[in-house]
């Protein structure tokens, strides 16, 4: 089981370049579409590679309840459970 701290480490790192681009800090609070520009191709991309990253599957039913990064590590971490 992974710790939320370190979940929430790993998203900052896979966000880092979305953050950049959107011109936005990476907070908790960071809404994945409004914030960084997120549509749903990068979306599904992003999640490929957080899945890589954390070596998880994340089902495709858990999306419309994911709108935050603390939203998506929460989500993360119930998952690793």
């Amino acid at each position: 089981m992974k710790q939320y701290q370190e979940i929430l480490d790993a998203l900052y790192e896979v966000l880092k370049p979305f953050a950049s681009e959107a011109n936005q800090r990476l907070n908790e609070e960071t809404q994945l579409v409004a914030d960084l520009d997120i549509d749903s191709v990068r979306l599904l991309e992003l999640l490929m590679e957080i899945e890589d990253h954390l070596d998880i599957s994340i089902p495709l039913n858990r999306l419309p309840d994911i709108n935050t990064v603390r939203d998506l590590a929460v989500s993360l971490q119930e998952l690793s459970e």
